[in-house]
């Protein structure tokens, strides 16, 4: 008898992996719009990947595989479900989900269009396809599809960071207008005092990591990359601070500041560290493990000692970890990014307007699709159609994001190395390390042109 209850409470699940988002939240949660719910169900999917990535990359995953009986025979080559080429081939198999779908959504203009269901709901089914392009991929032989692949994460992983700039900025001008309005409505030193302190930390933060950089990344008789990349970004975040505050500027745009030049400032540093961190020349690139053993290293030498100097050895190239510091910190952005664009839904938003098309300039208010209104079996709707009239974000777009930040994941989880089909490892080069920087440079230059633009283009309204 409970067999068969069983086999209904399964069978009455399976309409709901077909519909809409309403059916994957239970009765506690929360009253929660269409258009969110969706956007966080994606992002767990990528969330997802990239955890099986990550698993993929553990260490003795092989040994571990080969102790599940008749797992590893003819049919399954254990080696080729470890390492970076698993990684190269999930992180495959979601950029082309995401860009089939992107493909797909074009112009999208509301939830009445018949592609917004298969964009909303059918969840089991895109399921089941990720799976089968995740088990295809891996029967894809070593060789050009892996040197192919690499070349377009590196493109693709520097667009993303293009993205993640503009959803930093976004939430620094979200972050500044919410406290200045707490400042204007009350207990303004309070808030003053909260605001000097998190633009303060993050410059402090900043100034520790150039000097960090120019001790441990830099030498006094070579690594002219690294001094040329760490002088030249300090110098081009100061100008950014300065143009922030200049009175033209505030004029045309009261909302700049340098809270928001703080955080693009670190981001910089971020990035710069990680274009470092991939140069060949390991004189010029210690690991995070030699770069603590000498903080923690005593510095007192006692007097009649005798002081020998050290060389140091430069350490060979080692297969890509995910917990290496570079590759943590970039999936913490990458996380809060996914989410806050996933989460984010104020119609006067950097992200909404980064993923909206021209011909949907005017989007319903939030409050379209009054959660009150609908309502199923007599109980009001968990999750309600808030796009009937006008989508909230453009479909297409969206699914590019995710495209992008697949291949973004691939590239992080690998370090940026190349491939190399002879000796099947990875191995750091150049060309990443000048992706990276370039990235910054883009990066401040983007910035520097939301401060500015407002100046130049008198007849447009950036409000």
């Amino acid at each position: 008898m409970g067999a068969v209850l069983g086999i209904c409470s399964l069978a009455s699940w399976i309409p709901c992996l077909c519909s809409g988002a309403s059916c994957l939240l239970c009765r506690c949660c929360p009253n929660s719009k269409n258009s969110t719910v969706t956007r966080l169900i994606y992002a767990f999917l990528l969330l997802l990947s990239t955890f099986v990535a990550c698993i993929m990359l553990a260490p003795g995953m092989e040994k571990q595989l080969k102790k599940v009986p008749g797992f590893c025979d003819e049919f399954v080559d254990c080696e080729a479900l470890v390492g970076y080429r698993a990684v190269y081939r999930i992180s495959f198999a979601m950029a082309v989900f995401f860009a089939l779908f992107s493909l797909l959504m074009i112009k999208v203009k509301s939830s009445n269009d018949p592609r917004a269901p298969v964009h909303n709901g059918f969840w089991f089914f895109k399921i089941a396809a990720i799976v089968g392009i995740m088990v295809g991929a891996f029967y894809i032989p070593e060789g050009p599809f892996t040197t192919a692949l690499f070349a377009i994460g590196t493109a693709g992983a520097f667009c993303f960071i293009l993205i993640q700039l503009v959803l930093l900025v976004d939430f620094a001008h979200s972050w500044n207008e919410s406290w200045v309005d707490r400042m204007e409505e009350g207990n303004a030193r309070c808030w003053y005092a909260a605001l000097l302190t998190c633009t303060s930390l993050h410059y402090i933060l900043s100034i520790i990591a150039v000097v960090l950089f120019y001790v441990f990344y830099t030498k006094p008789d070579g690594c002219p990359e690294n001094k040329f990349f760490i002088s030249f970004n300090m110098i081009l975040c100061i100008a950014v601070s300065i143009i922030s505050i200049l009175p033209k500027v505030q004029e045309h745009q009261p909302q700049s500041g340098l809270l928001q030049s703080s955080v693009i400032t670190l981001y910089t540093m971020y990035l710069t560290w990680s274009a470092m961190s991939n140069e060949p020349d390991r004189t010029c690139n210690p690991s995070l493990l030699n770069i603590i053993s000498q903080i923690a290293a005593p510095t007192s030498v006692p007097a009649n000692a005798t002081t020998v100097p050290v060389v140091p050895t430069p350490s060979p190239q080692k297969s890509p970890q995910w917990w290496d510091a570079q590759s943590i910190v970039g999936l913490v952005i990458f996380v809060v990014c996914l989410l806050y664009s996933s989460i984010r839904s104020s119609n006067n938003s950097q992200v909404n307007k980064l993923t909206m098309s021209a011909s949907d300039a005017v989007i319903l208010d939030d409050a379209t699709g009054s959660p009150g209104g609908d309502v199923e079996d007599g109980e009001p709707r968990r999750v309600f159609d808030n796009e009937k009239d006008a989508v909230q974000y453009s479909y297409a777009f969206f699914h590019f994001m995710l495209f992008l930040a697949s291949l973004y994941i691939m590239m992080t989880l690998t370090n940026w190395y190349s491939p190399d089909a002879e000796s099947k490892t990875l191995t750091s080069k150049w060309p990443a390390v000048w992706v990276k920087i370039a990235s910054s440079w883009v990066c401040l230059l983007l910035y520097i042109w939301t401060l500015v633009a407002p100046l130049i283009l008198t007849n447009r309204d950036f409000n």
